[in-house]
């Protein structure tokens, strides 16, 4: 591993050097690559325009962050910011020198990379809707081959750019960005195959949450009581991040896995309310009014949502309060705005009548 390691650490020094005036941009493609985008712009989106697609989006996001998880407390593997340091590797020689930035320093393991496999995932769910929604309507071979075409080169597009970010930050070595692209496409085709999602209960939306954060529990527990820390990474974090303020708590393992939880907690919330229910019927005369006005609110609110800062001085409290505030937000989206915009627009019809 020493070997593909250093060649990692060579390639983040190779796009350091030569492509520095690239900052900006590699900083916005992973802050972008982030699932928290998903959430707060795509979801709702999708959701208003297409509900199928938004909950598919939720749950190939969630449950692939979740497998994320466990597959880097398995294989335990190393960020760049921190493994160039410690490594024995360049004996008496010179070690690279690799700059770090204000997102390089995540706390858990670097294996595979969770912003890859997110991006692939949640971009493949929204290229197939894409395709599912508009190659029927094309005619002519050549244009529906075009627009296949087009479609897939962004795709491709979008994960390179989000691998080369996460690699030019030292926040990720080069094989762990594949192998996320490729498990989160993965866990996007299996997705598409399961259909139940789309009439979930309430209980099966509670039985998944808790199983999913019973069961990550679990596995640190077991682990903890084998003598098996798997937050050892928090003190490489802390060791070797250039500076303290750069290490957020909202990075650690377990806050991505109850903000996650959140959200897909939240999304049974609302679809199986009595406000989601009510939001439902009629306003086929109003379709677009209706449907631009939830989206238009839901990307505000969720703004909103996403610029309340939690108290980080006690991390259990953080971790509930980060549960709690990701699904107070998905429930807004999903059942109180669209319940609000529609009795709004019901109450000036019979003004009009």
């Amino acid at each position: 591993m020493d070997l593909l390691h250093s060649a990692g650490v060579q390639a983040t020094s190779y796009l350091q050097e030569n492509f520095m005036d690239f900052q900006d941009w590699f900083v916005f493609i992973s802050t972008a690559a982030d699932l928290r985008t998903t959430f707060s712009v795509f979801f709702p989106v999708w959701f208003h325009l297409k509900k199928a697609v938004g909950i598919r989006l939720i749950w190939v996001a969630v449950i692939g962050d979740w497998f994320n998880l466990v597959f880097k407390w398995i294989l335990f593997g190393e960020r760049p910011y921190w493994w160039v340091h410690e490594t024995g590797f360049y004996g008496i020689t010179t070690r690279p020198v690799i700059q770090q930035f204000s997102i390089t320093c995540e706390t858990g393991p670097g294996s595979p990379s969770g912003h890859a496999m997110g991006s692939s995932g949640v971009y493949y769910v929204m290229v197939t809707a894409l395709l599912s929604q508009l190659l029927p309507k094309q005619q002519n071979i050549w244009t529906a081959r075009c627009l296949r075409g087009l479609l897939w080169t962004g795709f491709w597009a979008v994960q390179a750019c989000v691998c080369l970010s996460r690699v030019f930050l030292a926040a990720h070595f080069p094989h762990q960005v594949i192998s996320g692209v490729i498990t989160g496409i993965l866990v996007a085709e299996v997705f598409e195959h399961i259909h139940s999602i789309y009439n979930a209960s309430l209980w099966r939306y509670v039985g998944t949450t808790i199983f999913l954060f019973g069961f990550a529990l679990g596995f640190y527990l077991l682990l903890k009581v084998l003598g098996v820390d798997l937050l050892w990474t928090l003190e490489k974090a802390h060791k070797w991040c250039e500076r303290p303020e750069w290490v957020h708590i909202d990075t650690t393992p377990f806050a991505s896995l109850l903000r996650n939880l959140g959200v897909l907690f939240g999304l049974g919330v609302g679809l199986n309310s009595p406000m989601y229910a009510e939001s439902c019927k009629g306003k086929q005369s109003q379709w677009h009014t209706f449907h631009l006005s939830c989206i238009a609110s839901s990307l505000f609110i969720l703004h909103l949502f996403d610029t309340f800062e939690l108290p980080t001085d006690k991390e259990i409290l953080f971790y509930i309060l980060s549960f709690c505030k990701s699904t107070c937000a998905q429930i807004c989206g999903v059942a109180l705005i669209p319940y609000c915009i529609s009795w709004l627009l019901q109450s000036s019809e019979k003004k009009d009548l």
